[in-house]
């Protein structure tokens, strides 16, 4: 799976991990120095507290444009610091 702004590649990876139809990617295939934190944050009642990322590309930033759970709850331990895309903002393929 491959995220991308503009034609920049945002994520990568062949590790995801789906859940509610969103992809979930690790920290490590996202490219952390084109985000900044966001000071949204929003609660899944299952998932926890989620925090949010801006994105910074070719100049233009985009508010909100991922989000990740820092300290998911017990049964999304699974997805904990892994980042999903607004697929209104991005292109996933």
């Amino acid at each position: 799976m491959k995220v991308t702004l503009n034609e920049t590649i945002l994520a990568e990876s062949n590790d995801t991990v789906v859940v509610e139809n969103n992809h979930y990617f690790p920290p490590s295939s996202v490219k952390m120095d084109l985000f900044t934190d966001s000071q949204t944050s929003t609660v899944c009642p299952w998932k926890g507290t989620a925090s949010y990322y801006n994105a910074s590309v070719d100049g233009k930033e985009v508010s909100d444009i991922a989000w990740y759970y820092p300290h998911p709850s017990e049964k999304a331990k699974s997805i904990a610091g892994y980042v999903a895309f607004y697929k209104n903002k991005v292109n996933i393929e």
